[in-house]
């Protein structure tokens, strides 16, 4: 076969794979009906371990495996609270292969704490008081996938997300029996995983948050989810959980905790992780470092957790829709539903939150009237009004803080 005959081949592979590509992001009915081949992979971190993956349900879609990643796909987070199993997975590193919960102990340090202290889990549990707060962890990185030109990461999806009863001890009764200085400006946590190098100098991820976010109520060091030990792979025996704030923020397999009396400056805390431009950029744009600004607050966000895209109703009939929506404001006051590309929008009932940072359960309803192809959008507003936009928000090197609208697609039968 000739070069020319052969170039042009490959142009035309290239092209039907751009047009399948954006075929795929468009549609969500296609996504729907085209599944992914089962796989078999070895987990790093568990000898000898396969699929599905320890502690967790074998429907989770992992990104990764090395490190670790799996979402939770947009149908299965119906519940208040997400099961345990069902909860995503998101790892930088690798996680622990032994703890030893007798000896596990957390250290409280750094330049603005008056007295360094170092506390056993029993000590944790024994000196100070319980706490339960149903919470939504989201990764910053959720439903990146959706950027154009292709954002760097994980191409999440909307699974990067759930909702848990984390029980522990306030991070703020801690700090205050260490003590903490006038000049504290933030918090930083280190964690027993493993960077993916295997170079144990290095530390895969330590981020931290502003020291008001960690002297609030919710914020929490956890030992347990949803009545039981959380799974391993999130973070067991020990971790923060910090709402409104990206999961990242919420450090796993912890053992140090150092107040800083500066912004911390630890692994993903510099650089283009977990930030976003300070000033909006042209989409494919890469503004310098020093134009980044650290991530903070989540937005308003909500998706359709029933029915599952894809479903196919008569004419006329009713479709009860279902689903959650979260804030990093006090609560969520409206969520809505279209099924004509937002050019009208039905009201729906929406629960009351357990607790400030706990996802809402919506309710709606819609009919069709005629047959054919229809997308069902959701958005949620909240309590300072903000409002879940139709498209995607502004573009950033790494996908961040996606909170367009989810869809899900709907045939309608004569």
């Amino acid at each position: 076969m000739s070069s020319k005959h052969t170039s042009t081949r490959r142009r035309f592979a290239k092209q039907l794979l751009l047009a399948f590509s954006a075929i795929m992001s468009g549609w969500p009915s296609l996504r729907f009906f085209i599944s992914s081949e089962e796989k078999t992979i070895h987990i790093p971190g568990f000898q000898g371990t396969k699929i599905p993956i320890p502690g967790k349900s074998d429907q989770l879609i992992i990104l990764n495996d090395r490190p670790l990643n799996a979402e939770t796909p947009a149908h299965l987070l119906g519940n208040r609270y997400t099961p345990n199993d069902l909860f995503f997975v998101r790892n930088n590193g690798i996680p622990p292969e032994k703890v030893d919960i007798k000896n596990w102990l957390l250290e409280i340090s750094g330049e603005s704490v008056k007295t360094p202290k170092t506390y056993s889990i029993n000590d944790l549990k024994n000196k100070f008081k319980h706490y339960t707060y149903h919470i939504t962890l989201e990764c910053g990185g959720n439903s990146r996938n959706e950027f154009y030109p292709p954002a760097n990461g994980l191409q999440w999806s909307t699974g990067a997300v759930g909702c848990a009863a984390w029980t522990g001890v306030r991070l703020k009764d801690v700090l205050e029996d260490a003590g903490i200085k006038a000049n504290a400006v933030y918090i930083g946590y280190y964690g027993r995983d493993t960077h993916i190098s295997g170079d144990k100098s290095l530390s895969p991820i330590s981020r931290g948050v502003p020291i008001q976010k960690a002297m609030e109520d919710e914020s929490l060091i956890a030992w347990a989810m949803n009545g039981e030990d959380m799974p391993l792979v999130n973070g067991h025996p020990l971790r923060l959980v910090f709402g409104g704030y990206p999961a990242s923020c919420s450090g796993k397999w912890l053992y140090k905790i150092a107040v800083r009396d500066k912004v911390h400056d630890g692994s993903k805390m510099d650089g283009y992780s977990y930030r976003i431009p300070c000033n909006p950029v042209s989409p494919g744009d890469t503004p310098k470092q020093e134009d980044m600004c650290i991530i903070e607050k989540m937005p308003v966000k909500s998706i359709i957790t029933s029915p599952k895209s894809g479903g196919i109703i008569k004419k006329n009939q009713t479709l009860t829709l279902k689903g959650q929506a979260w804030t990093s404001a006090e609560r969520i006051t409206t969520v809505e539903v279209s099924s004509d590309f937002g050019k009208s929008w039905k009201l729906c009932s929406v629960s009351e939150p357990t607790n400030r940072f706990a996802w809402q359960q919506w309710e709606g309803k819609l009919s069709f009237p005629s047959p054919g192809y229809y997308e069902v959008y959701v958005r949620a507003t909240d309590s300072v009004k903000d409002t879940q936009t139709m498209l995607l928000p502004g573009w950033n090197p790494y996908g961040y803080l996606n909170n367009a609208c989810h869809r899900i697609a709907i045939k309608v039968n004569a």
